[in-house]
C-alpha cells in the first residue's frame, strides 16, 4: 500500500478477474466476476441475472441472513447470494477494500472449498491504489455472543489476532486450537489454502435438507472416523480448524472495514460470528473507527503481501 499524508490509502484490483464453479450447497454452476470499484466503494455483490434495481447487495454484518453452514446476505428486495465467506476472507486477507463482485445466480463458486484460487488470482492482476484513508475498527472492550457450549469474542489487540478450538468426535479431527497474528501476510501463508470440511456420517442428512448438494471430495475433505476421504489428504495436519479461523475473517469482513482486535472462537460458526458484529455495533463504547496511520496498516491482513507467500500446493 502506498502512503500518503501520514496515512495509508485503500486499495482495489487493477482488473477483473473472473471464476467459474459450482455452487457448494446449491450444486448449480455459477460464474463470479470480481471488478475494480471506485474509492470508497467498499464491497457489493451484484446478482446478474435479476432486474437491476433489485440487484445489489452489500457486503454487510446487517443484511446477513441466517443459514446452516454458510453465510448469506439478503437486501431489501430479498436478492440474496450464498456462500460469501470464502471470497470476503481472500480480500480481507489481500488487503482489497474496494470491489464490485458479479454473480450469475445465488451462489457464489466453491472452488476447491478454500480461498487459494481466489488470491492467487487478486495477487496475479496485483492492486491499484486509490486516495482515500484505509479505516478500521479498533477494539475497546471485550464483546462476547454466546450460545449453548459455543462462544466467540472480541477484545483490544494492538493487531488482528484471530484464535480457535474446535472439538469433533471424529479422531481424523478431534480436538484442535490455533491462534494467528493476521498481519504480514499472515492469511496468505497460512490460511487461504484451508478446505471446508465434513463428517461423512452428515453428508447424507445435510443432503436431505437441501444443503451441500455441490461438495464432493475435490471441494471439501471428508473424514470418516480416523480416516480422510479426500484424495491427497490434509494440506496441514490441523487443516480444519485453520478453515474455521478463515471463515471467521471472511465473516468479520463484514464489519465493512478491517478490525483491530482479538478474535476468539470456540466451536463457533458463521451465525455466532455475526451475532457477535450484531453485538458490537449495538455497544458504540466497546469500539471506535481510525484512520490508519502507516504505523496502524501494518498491522491490518492483506499489507505487503506477494504471490510468493502462496503455499507450494497452490
Amino acid at each position: 500500500m502506498r502512503r500518503e499524508a501520514g496515512h495509508t490509502v485503500q486499495t482495489t484490483l487493477k482488473s477483473a478477474i473472473s471464476l467459474e464453479g459450482v455452487g457448494l450447497h446449491s450444486g448449480k454452476r455459477c460464474r463470479m466476476v470480481v471488478r475494480p470499484a471506485s474509492v470508497e466503494h467498499g464491497i457489493w455483490f451484484r446478482r446478474v441475472d435479476v432486474e437491476p434495481r433489485k440487484a445489489l447487495i452489500p457486503a454487510q454484518y446487517h443484511v446477513v441472513e441466517q443459514t446452516p453452514l454458510c453465510t448469506r446476505l439478503v437486501n431489501d428486495h430479498g436478492t440474496s447470494v450464498s456462500t460469501v465467506e470464502h471470497i470476503m476472507a481472500a480480500l480481507a486477507g489481500c488487503g482489497v477494500h474496494n470491489a464490485l463482485l458479479d454473480v450469475d445466480g445465488p451462489e457464489n463458486p466453491v472452488m476447491d472449498g478454500s480461498s487459494a484460487e481466489l488470491v492467487k488470482a487478486f495477487l496475479s492482476k496485483g492492486f491499484t491504489r486509490q486516495t482515500a484513508p484505509v479505516r478500521a475498527i479498533e477494539i475497546l472492550g471485550p464483546v462476547t455472543a454466546r450460545r449453548g457450549e459455543a462462544w466467540a469474542r472480541l477484545s483490544p489487540s494492538s493487531t488482528l489476532n484471530i484464535s480457535f478450538e474446535i472439538d469433533f468426535a471424529d479422531s481424523a479431527i478431534g480436538q484442535q486450537a490455533l491462534s494467528l497474528n493476521m498481519a504480514n501476510g499472515s492469511f496468505v501463508r497460512e490460511l487461504c489454502d484451508s478446505r471446508t470440511f465434513c463428517r461423512n456420517a452428515d453428508i447424507h442428512a445435510m443432503r436431505a435438507q437441501g444443503l451441500a448438494l455441490g461438495g464432493s471430495v475435490e471441494n471439501a475433505v471428508v473424514v470418516d472416523g480416523a480416516d480422510v476421504l479426500t484424495p491427497g489428504g490434509l494440506r496441514h495436519e490441523d487443516e480444519a480448524v485453520r478453515h474455521k479461523m478463515l471463515d471467521a475473517l471472511g465473516d468479520l469482513a463484514l464489519a465493512g472495514c478491517p478490525i483491530l482486535g482479538h478474535y476468539e472462537g470456540h466451536r463457533a460458526g458463521h451465525s455466532l460470528t455475526n451475532e457477535l458484529l450484531r453485538r458490537l455495533f449495538a455497544a458504540p463504547q466497546s469500539y471506535r473507527l481510525v484512520t490508519c496511520s502507516p504505523a496502524m496498516s501494518a498491522r491490518l491482513p492483506g499489507v505487503g503481501v506477494h504471490l510468493e507467500d502462496l503455499p507450494e500446493a497452490c
